[in-house]
């Protein structure tokens, strides 16, 4: 495939919701959801009117049954005569009368193909026949077809949206737990409203992972494509967490599909109150945005490479870098590194001299202040024009900085496959000119390794986390997973560097560093104080970092969406805990005071629990 990496958002179709249209030459829409109780209307109302303040354009509210359904139309009166008119959606699962009942007060509904008609998944293998598989999509037609009729008939739009967590057991079937799965039910579902004429249809494919949430959307265009529909596409990590790890872990799958053109509204899930969430992704969209006007990429996509499925680029090993080594982390040298938990793999001493405490060979120094005697194993660096001079000298290893927005000729690199290229660019759009670099060292079989570099001038961690997470989580998700270095030089807090590049890496799935948490944003159908609940079970497990541990509000998506971490914590019923082992439900209902002692219990079990080192 041969394709342009330069900044284009893709073409969709308008779609009405309320006052605020989505796609076509619409601004990407920013939204949330509600965490209280949607029967709660005074409490419903309080934190519409925070979200609408802080710049929420559209408004989720969980509707498990007609009555809260009902009540969403009853906030919405209130907002109204508070001067308030953010649209509303009512989030549908299960329950078909509660779309029904929503249709007729809310400005969108959404649906979840995985549980508006298919059973509740139990994760059990059924085999269809053709013809059985084809009568199942018939019933599909048969249930969906007066809910599409009252929709026309209020002017409601609707969004399909698929979770990875609760694609269906006959999906799951035919398809497997695969991307391709996640996109045939998108497809089922999209293919009977258009035959039925309706148009007002926003797509959503979420996962927690961020992998199988950028294939599934790739793969989703192009059988939209294929098929001649141009919906807009609503983006979202789903229980991406909280904190640092939450906004990376959304910068890095969101932000990866945005740097193409790929959406037309996002949510950032975080475990945290709504109202933050808008801010996050307000920078991601205004970040984005920008790149509309930046100096254009002449390159594109190599030749064979798999764009819905990346495989990573092929290069040289030099020492513990590049061939199939864990991608490194390079950081710049501060007072104090050497006792944070995370260690860099690299240290750039931008001065010339050499700290006593860290091990020669894991530093690096300008070129030009490298002499024999100043250390065994110390790394030199220096730019293109003292190509010569980096060549001839007998450092351990060897750096080159290049620009990738330069016309270096990276073809003489070929001759040299021990220098680790350091790629940086000042194209303002930074994924594409590093990436075309990158493609045209693979079609021109430059082998050499290559660090990622990107440097910022911010002084907020939110703003800093966002933009790396997007310019470095990006080619690393596309395939380019030799390693990163991200500078902040402005930036007060110099540990947290090292922690967002970690964060980065394990994002996207390539080195793991720490535990990694799936816990999901609160909404109405919690049964427990969820940030709380996240707090406690990161206060017990967070040493354990060979470990992923879900914490999820309900059963909703819980099972499914956590199927990959070794353990889960979910909200049985009020007050109530469910524990599992992979998506093994081991112990229901225990009363949350005690699911804690319960959860580090199964872990010792199982044999996973390490205790924390103090020292």
């Amino acid at each position: 495939m041969c394709k342009e990496l330069n900044y284009k958002r893709r073409i969709s179709n308008e779609v009405k919701i309320g006052n605020t249209p989505v796609g076509a030459k619409n601004p990407i829409r920013v939204q949330s959801m509600t965490s209280t109780h949607t029967s709660d209307i005074d409490a419903s109302v309080a934190q519409c009117e925070r979200l609408a303040a802080a710049g929420s354009e559209y408004i989720r509210l969980t509707a498990q049954g007609v009555r809260e359904a009902e009540a969403i139309g009853e906030i919405k009166k209130h907002l109204l005569s508070h001067g308030i008119d953010t649209p509303l959606v009512a989030d549908i699962h299960f329950n078909p009368k509660a779309a029904f009942a929503a249709a007729e007060v809310t400005d969108k509904v959404r649906i979840n193909p995985g549980n508006f008609v298919d059973a509740a998944r139990t994760f059990k293998k059924v085999h269809y026949t053709d013809e059985e598989y084809a009568a199942e999509l018939q019933k599909i037609e048969h249930a969906l077809i007066p809910f599409i009729e009252l929709c026309k008939a209020n002017s409601t739009a609707v969004r399909i949206g698929v979770n990875h967590g609760s694609l269906s057991d006959r999906i799951m079937s035919r398809y497997g737990d695969t991307p391709a799965g996640i996109v045939e039910s998108a497809m089922e579902f999209l293919r009977v409203f258009v035959k039925h004429d309706f148009h007002n249809i926003v797509i959503s494919i979420k996962a927690s992972n961020t992998v199988v949430m950028v294939e599934s959307v790739r793969r989703l265009v192009a059988a939209m494509d294929n098929e001649d529909m141009h919906f807009p596409l609503h983006l979202g990590v789903t229980e991406a967490g909280d904190g640092d790890d939450g906004r990376i872990k959304s910068a890095v799958g969101i932000g990866t599909l945005l740097s193409e053109g790929i959406g037309d509204t996002i949510r950032v899930s975080l475990s945290e109150d709504p109202e933050r969430e808008i801010p996050a992704a307000k920078k991601m969209v205004k970040y984005i945005s920008q790149r509309e006007f930046h100096a254009k990429v002449p390159d594109k996509m190599a030749e064979g490479y798999d764009y819905f499925a990346p495989c990573r680029r092929e290069s040289n090993k030099v020492k513990n870098i590049g061939g199939n080594s864990l991608p490194v982390v390079v950081s710049d040298f501060f007072v104090g590194i050497e006792r944070l938990p995370l260690q860099s793999d690299y240290y750039y001493c931008a001065n010339g001299i050499v700290p006593a405490d860290i091990s020669p060979s894991k530093l690096i120094i300008p070129l030009a202040a490298w002499h024999p005697k100043i250390g065994n194993g110390v790394g030199v660096i220096t730019g293109v024009d003292e190509f010569k001079e980096l060549i001839e000298s007998s450092a351990a290893l060897k750096w080159l900085w290049v620009d990738a927005s330069s016309n270096f000729n990276i073809h003489s690199l070929r001759d040299y496959p021990e220098i680790i290229v350091v790629l940086y660019t000042s194209n303002m759009n930074i994924t594409a000119s590093l990436q075309g670099m990158l493609h045209r060292m693979v079609t021109e079989g430059v082998k050499n390794p290559v660090i990622i570099r990107t440097s910022y001038p911010d002084t907020d961690s939110e703003w800093l986390q966002i933009k790396a997470g997007i310019d470095l989580g990006t080619p690393v998700m596309n395939g380019f997973r030799d390693g990163i270095w991200l500078a902040a030089p402005y930036y007060s807090k110099k540990s947290d560097i090292v922690n967002f590049e970690f964060s980065i890496l394990q994002a996207a799935r390539v080195r793991t560093s720490k535990t990694e948490y799936i816990s999901c944003p609160s909404c109405g159908r919690t049964f427990f104080d969820l940030q709380a609940a996240v707090a406690a079970v990161k206060s017990a497990t967070s040493h354990l970092s060979h470990l992923k541990i879900g914490i999820m509000g309900c059963i909703v998506n819980g099972p499914g969406e956590m199927a990959d971490a070794d353990y889960g914590y979910v909200g049985a019923s009020r007050g109530k805990i469910s524990l599992y082992k992979g998506k093994n439900c081991v112990e229901m209902n225990i009363p949350e005071h005690l699911a804690i002692e319960k959860l580090v219990a199964l872990i010792k079990e199982n044999g996973d629990w390490k205790d924390p080192d103090l020292g």
